[in-house]
């Protein structure tokens, strides 16, 4: 961070504040499925998003336990106006007594708790041209989207720097304790290559399997 900037608001506590479960289990993020035609030819394989064992206890076996709806907005390419779609996600549970923990995969390009696709908040928060057929993001939202990534990436860095890897530890020494989560993108990008319509979505899965629950944005 610049000496000459001021250190950044703290962020919202929807971001830094994990919401304790009512159930075993939680969201996994398949980091390896980028986009809309991987998602659904893996939904057709009924081993295409079944964890190799239980996150919770370690049991080898889970079975397909639900298919649950996801709605996107502003969608490229869909009929409507509001460019609205759905995306089915697969829930899959732990077949041991008592553990029986329920796990919802979801895919890498789905933004969670955003109801957009991360190429679509991608392209309205760092500036990206949008393409012609893309509905448009209420400006509100955008807005609030970009605060989001202003705001301090202490508790990020943090866990960065005690991740076990070299890459991210050294990216925590470079952010600092006052660099925002717009630096912490910008950052990551750049230590791991990152492409565009994966520059959001990579740094929130890390985020969210460094610190379950916790929120890039």
């Amino acid at each position: 961070m610049s000496h000459d900037r001021l250190p950044p608001p703290d962020p919202e506590g929807c971001l830094v504040h994990r919401c304790p479960s009512s159930q075993k289990g939680g969201t996994l993020v398949a980091e390896d499925v980028s986009d809309r035609k991987t998602h659904e030819r893996r939904l057709r394989d009924p081993d295409g998003y079944r964890p190799e064992r239980c996150p919770r206890c370690g049991h080898p076996v889970l079975h397909v336990h639900d298919y649950r709806e996801r709605k996107l907005y502003a969608e490229p390419g869909e009929p409507d106006d509001t460019g609205k779609s759905v995306a089915k996600v697969v829930v899959h549970q732990c077949a041991a007594e008592p553990c029986r923990a329920t796990w919802r995969i979801l895919p890498l390009y789905i933004a969670r708790h955003l109801w957009r696709s991360w190429p679509v908040v991608e392209t309205e928060t760092l500036g990206l041209p949008r393409k012609a057929d893309a509905p448009r993001v209420p400006e509100r939202t955008a807005r609030r989207w970009r605060s989001r990534l202003r705001s301090a990436a202490r508790q990020l860095v943090q866990a960065l720097a005690t991740s076990g890897s070299a890459i991210l530890t050294t990216l925590a020494q470079k952010l600092g304790l006052d660099g925002t989560r717009g630096d912490l993108v910008v950052g990551y990008a750049a230590a791991v290559h990152v492409g565009a319509g994966e520059r959001l979505a990579s740094p929130a899965a890390l985020v969210h399997r460094l610190c379950p629950g916790v929120r890039l944005m």
